[in-house]
């Protein structure tokens, strides 16, 4: 059965929008954990403009679960991930003008820095995950730089708005989740996804892990934490 690895990043948007000390994303991630996620994900950005280092160690402290860790293969953010310690670091790309990450990472360009960043992680113990676009050029690249695993963006599939666009979209996430299994790395999915898309993936038992935030915070604003993720976790249980 996948796991549900859930995103606390826009309860920290919620706080920054009125330059507010709450709400609190660890008091999210306890409440996330509480209700049955197993994992929490942060994503620490080079302009702070949700989550900042103080919520990622608090997180870090108080979480009984994994704690995911997303960021930019960056000389500031690699020491902040050997200072912390996550179960499990996700290479992401960044653009500050971007308002959420728009795509995978190109690893046939940039793979010999990603490397080093990847070796750098492994080294301490610390699992890394490659967030791809559903492209079979890239897997194999993650999987030359020895990454332990990737995050198949799913973005383009969520976002589509006619029927052949899903369908396409989605047969590139079943062909990356099957060659990721083949070349034995975990895959993980992510980007976009909501209460109503997760059920596309009945039957892709490839996917180990579901990452989602965004649907889940903007459920829980109305239903609350607890019953954002029973929900959703209760989805991804009918797989």
């Amino acid at each position: 059965m996948a796991h549900l690895a859930v995103n606390v990043d826009h309860v920290a948007t919620l706080r920054q929008a009125r330059g507010a000390e709450y709400p609190e994303p660890a008091a999210a991630a306890l409440a996330a954990e509480a209700a049955g996620a197993d994992a929490i994900v942060v994503h620490l950005r080079e302009d702070r403009r949700h989550i900042n280092e103080r919520d990622v160690r608090i997180i870090k402290e108080v979480i009984r679960t994994r704690l995911i860790f997303e960021m930019a293969a960056t000389t500031e953010m690699l020491g902040i991930a050997l200072s912390v310690k996550p179960h499990t670091v996700t290479l992401v790309p960044e653009k500050r003008e971007e308002i959420t990450t728009e795509g995978g990472l190109d690893l046939i360009n940039h793979h010999s820095s990603v490397k080093q960043t990847v070796e750098a992680l492994k080294s301490t113990g610390i699992k890394v995950c490659i967030f791809i676009d559903p492209d079979l050029d890239q897997i194999k690249m993650a999987h030359k730089i020895d990454a332990d695993m990737i995050e198949i963006h799913t973005g383009a599939f969520c976002d589509a708005r006619v029927d052949h666009e899903r369908e396409r979209e989605f047969s590139r996430i079943v062909d990356a989740a099957k060659i990721g299994a083949k070349l034995k790395l975990s895959v993980n999915a992510g980007h976009g996804i909501c209460y109503n898309t997760i059920k596309a993936f009945q039957g892709l038992d490839e996917i180990d892990e579901f990452s989602i935030g965004h649907s889940i915070v903007s459920r829980a604003v109305l239903t609350g934490m607890d019953r954002a993720v029973r929900d959703m976790a209760a989805l991804i249980r009918d797989l």
